[in-house]
């Protein structure tokens, strides 16, 4: 009994002891340590810096392309969230696994299950059907008032997309964070986790994009220098043993004539870009019905092939937008763009100024081909 006694009681400190540390441990325990007893130190790659997460627009929605996701604010239920995004309600608790009137953390990131709309997402068929047959009008300029324009999104973040992970039973924010080589920390930062780094299963989270260090230089070698008359010694030149031989000159020939051809603006494609840029939302039927291509605000847009400027119209921010008829029932459609060079009835060809891109945060070009009334990808004739 008395041996018993003393097991028991060395049990008792021992326990008193890991409370006591636990106590001591400042922020949450990490459960999956992998081996690491001893050391509380999460993998060597985690200590690598990220990038911040993008600024969300005025919604709170982040565009990437293949996927959007929208920042809860403060106060925000499910409900509130969908409402300001313009989605079902069911439809977005069920894809993040929770329920309408679930609260939702400020900073949470919240996956949405389909493409919200901007305001560069305005409805052209209208316009584009009425443009076959008024092509030959006078040159007046018809305008026409559009539906309300949707909150304008911000354009698509520069860099690398980042990974959305799903989060499967039994995943803890230190799982993740070592599976994807990023700090908790910054897993945190980017998802709005609390202070416990709490996850839930089905929740999605965005997975920091890291930091890309400037490339090091290559050293030079350094070059040995030697004093005048040390190292290889000097040869002799051959003058200074034998004659140079006699020099026969032949008569001067015509040079080649090098002239190279100007270059020129013809391309294989059945479109040209209406902008020199990037872009930065691409074609969904249905969703955007064209492909948004940003550049430097006052970048010129130009014709994208010949043609006769069918219609020029404006939305209800009274922003431009111009439909230029082709050739077989082709159009194409020019929004969100200033100072317009042309009128209605005008001929343009591939490659002439029609427009300029606005100035400041929405220099970018919506751009649609229509073959009829209906949109088409205007990629395939870009290539």
């Amino acid at each position: 009994m008395r041996a018993v006694s003393k097991s028991a009681m060395r049990r008792c400190a021992l326990g008193v002891t890991s409370l006591a540390i636990l106590a001591g441990c400042e922020g949450p325990l990490d459960y999956d340590l992998r081996g690491q007893v001893g050391g509380f130190s999460t993998a060597e790659a985690a200590q690598s810096a990220t990038t911040n997460r993008p600024a969300p627009d005025a919604r709170g929605v982040i565009t990437y392309p293949t996927y959007q996701v929208a920042i809860a604010r403060r106060g925000d239920t499910v409900r509130d969230l969908a409402a300001r995004v313009g989605l079902p309600e069911g439809e977005l608790a069920r894809f993040n696994g929770l329920m309408p009137t679930d609260s939702l953390r400020e900073g949470e990131v919240v996956a949405l299950p389909q493409t919200v709309g901007s305001a560069s997402s305005v409805d052209i068929a209208t316009i584009a059907g009425t443009a076959i047959d008024e092509a030959p009008a006078n040159g007046s300029v018809r305008t026409s008032t559009l539906e309300p324009a949707k909150p304008a999104a911000a354009p698509a973040p520069t860099g690398p997309e980042p990974i959305r992970h799903k989060v499967k039973r039994g995943e803890t924010a230190f799982t993740i964070s070592r599976l994807y080589d990023v700090p908790v920390e910054a897993l945190s930062d980017w998802n709005g986790l609390d202070s416990d780094f709490t996850v839930r299963e089905g929740q999605f989270l965005l997975i920091p994009v890291k930091s890309q260090s400037a490339p090091r230089k290559a050293a030079v070698p350094a070059t040995n220098v030697t004093q005048p008359g040390q190292g290889s010694p000097t040869p002799t030149p051959p003058s200074a043993t034998q004659p140079l031989p006699d020099e026969t000159i032949s008569p001067a020939t015509p040079a080649p004539d090098v002239t190279a051809e100007a270059p020129t603006n013809q391309s294989n494609s059945a479109l040209g870009l209406p902008v020199n840029g990037t872009i930065i939302r691409t074609y969904q039927k249905g969703k955007n019905e064209g492909i948004d291509i940003a550049a430097a605000a006052g970048s010129p847009v130009m014709a994208a092939e010949a043609g006769t400027v069918a219609a020029i119209t404006a939305d209800a921010d009274q922003v431009p937008i111009i439909v230029v008829k082709h050739n077989s029932d082709l159009l194409t459609v020019y929004a969100n763009v200033a100072d317009i060079s042309v009128k209605k009835g005008d001929r343009v060809r591939r490659g002439q100024k029609i427009a300029l891109l606005r100035s400041g945060d929405n220099a970018y070009v919506h751009f649609e081909v229509r073959k009829g009334f209906e949109s088409v990808d205007p990629e395939p004739y870009l290539k």
